[in-house]
């Protein structure tokens, strides 16, 4: 392609819209543009590398036997509500596009499939001889994110492909898992990331089990605990660790003691002189369920760990049915303004005990009548601890499981791990922390959709058993800038040469001098003769800018027919290393061919 002929507009200062590294260099660059907010077209360089990476993503699919399709983007509600998603996605977490056609049918833009496929497999997979089957498709999904932001990371139109898969049990699907395990790696690794695959949350989409696969960067979202033994890797959302262990009491005797002024577990520590790790907080929630009943939840946590609040919402999920429930559509920690609308008396705030009455919450029929009171296991093994003692200004102290406060049974892991901590698997093993972007996640999904869409097969014996499941997404456009975000210097984008929109750019340094026309043509149609895909800088420009162009673009390869074209040589600059090398004409395509075959290695 020459660069005459392309829509091709670089920007010399950041977008001021751009926050992150990457999202400021794809637009400066050319690459994408912003349409709306959250929406961006894709110019003509990164619809190159888009496709670069959707061939990649395919190769690896195929190779497991996957089939590729196409999913229609809308989606009826009704299939949602089988499945019992439409009220998650609609209003809990409210990232569904729904709209309504001229005949009040309700609808959805998808923002992912699994109630499309299951519905498909439902009708045409009828025995186990049809087994296992896994689809896939590279296509647009929508979400309507609250804050769209750093472009194609978080947008609300956005490239991904994702995977399905059904088999007849558990151990066959954890095979199809870990094939799409491997083909994940293989996909990263010839996109050539950084990347670290982790234990993580499954969310909405549910499951038994799943893992991100994070490209490590800076300005990644989300925090990674891992080990340097290389045997541990977790989202923060669902990492697990060990606490530091407890000091010991130095209360022997239960007293109620005056502490004004302690509202915060700083605050008391002090007062008292005692550690966070002998203090009992208790945090309150409010959980609202998808059947209109408010639930107030107290959280019994040791000082000085923090509740993490998506293990929080699982547990509480899983007490939906008690309330009528599918899901929960917020938790939140009740203000003042929230706390009028369920209670009876103002609350001790900062002062609480894990025995606060329940008489605190007034009668109505959309209020469950009694706190929810969960037990994180940094609390249950505490004696002579200190806690809140229902009365603004007072704690207890020597307090006591089994004799001043009764410990409920529902006794969780809830607290958050942090970089400090001890692992689990080998207590000498400290966890560390990284940044990461989720690039893909992978889940494990049984029976969840299959047995709420009726979707089933005939076994050997005869019998009719549900579809065992598995989903397994990749973000293809969010791939794309993160690999940006992970490389990048102070000139601009470092691609690596495997998704680079081009492999190599030959410069015309003066378009006035008739021999570095010829010879930058001829290199421009051997090369790509060669099959070495290249870009020709033929534009009436200055030197300087086309150079300061190719290392805005990140264009691996850079050839330049300038003064050395006398002996009959040009120069041949590694955007990566930015080592310069005067290579004889003969000689570049050898060698470019050998520096690439040993980049895709």
């Amino acid at each position: 392609m020459r660069l005459s002929q392309m829509l091709f507009v670089t920007l010399r200062e950041d977008p001021a819209e751009a926050e992150i590294p990457s999202h400021k260099l794809l637009l400066r660059a050319g690459y994408i543009r912003r349409v709306g907010s959250g929406i961006y077209a894709y110019l003509p360089l990164m619809w190159r590398v888009l496709q670069k990476v959707s061939q990649i993503v395919r190769e690896e699919m195929n190779a497991t036997g996957a089939q590729e399709c196409l999913l229609p983007q809308l989606q009826p509600a009704d299939l949602w509500r089988e499945s019992g998603r439409w009220d998650t996605y609609t209003k809990a977490e409210g990232i569904m596009f729904a709209l309504v056609d001229r005949q009040q049918r309700e609808l959805g833009l998808g923002p992912t499939h699994e109630e499309v496929i299951t519905a498909i497999a439902r009708d045409m997979i009828r025995s186990y001889r049809q087994l296992p089957q896994t689809l896939y498709q590279i296509q647009t999904k929508f979400r309507d994110e609250i804050r769209p932001r750093f472009g194609l990371m978080r947008g609300r139109e956005f490239i991904m492909k994702d995977a399905y898969s059904f088999d007849a049990d558990e151990a066959a699907m954890k095979l199809t898992y870990e094939k799409m395990n491997q083909a994940y790696h293989n996909i990263l690794r010839r996109c050539g990331l950084k990347f670290r695959a982790v234990d993580a949350d499954s969310g909405a989409i549910g499951g038994s089990g799943s893992q991100e696969f994070m490209v490590l960067a800076e300005a990644g979202e989300d925090e990674i605990l891992y080990t340097d033994d290389g045997n541990y890797a977790a989202n923060v959302e669902k990492a697990v660790s060990l606490p530091p262990d407890s000091e010991p009491s130095s209360f022997t005797v239960y007293e109620k003691r005056e502490t004004p002024g302690t509202e915060t577990i700083e605050k008391v520590c002090k007062f008292l002189k005692c550690s966070p790790t002998q203090l009992v907080k208790n945090v309150l929630y409010q959980a609202v369920y998808d059947s209109g009943i408010t639930v107030l939840v107290l959280i019994h946590i040791r000082g000085d760990q923090d509740v993490n609040e998506v293990k929080l919402q699982n547990e509480l999920v899983k007490l939906a049915g008690d309330y009528g429930a599918q899901t929960v559509l917020s938790l939140t920690v009740p203000d003042a303004e929230a706390q009028q609308k369920w209670a009876s008396k103002p609350l001790p705030l900062g002062y609480m005990s894990p025995g606060i009455s329940d008489d605190y919450i007034r009668s109505a029929k959309e209020i469950a009548p009694k706190f929810v009171r969960l037990v994180d296991r940094t609390v249950t093994d505490l004696q002579n601890f200190v806690t809140g003692a229902d009365q603004s200004g007072y704690h207890f102290v020597g307090a006591n499981w089994g004799t001043q406060f009764q410990k409920s049974d529902r006794v969780v892991d809830l607290r958050k791990a942090k970089a400090g901590d001890r692992a689990i698997h080998d207590p000498s093993q400290i966890l560390q922390t990284a940044r990461g972007i989720e690039i893909g996640h992978i889940f494990q999904l049984g029976t969840k959709y299959s047995k709420a869409l009726g979707a089933t097969y005939t076994n050997e014996q005869g019998e009719e058993m549900p579809l065992v499941m598995g989903c397994y997404g990749i973000g293809v456009s969010r791939l794309a800038q993160s690999a940006v975000e992970q490389s990048y210097d102070k000139d601009g984008i470092i691609f690596p040469v495997a998704i680079a929109p081009y492999q190599a750019i030959v410069i015309i340094p003066n378009v006035g001098d008739a021999d570095q026309v010829a010879a930058a043509e001829t290199l421009y149609g051997e090369l790509n003769q060669a099959g070495v895909e290249t870009l020709l800088d033929d534009r009436n420009e200055r030197a300087g800018v086309k150079f300061k162009d190719a290392d805005l673009i990140g264009i691996p390869y850079r050839i330049v027919t300038g003064k050395s074209l006398k002996d009959g040589k040009v120069e041949v600059v590694k955007r990566a290393t930015k080592v310069v090398q005067e290579l004889a004409i003969a000689d570049v395509i050898p060698a470019l061919k050998q520096w690439i075959a040993e980049a895709l290695g």
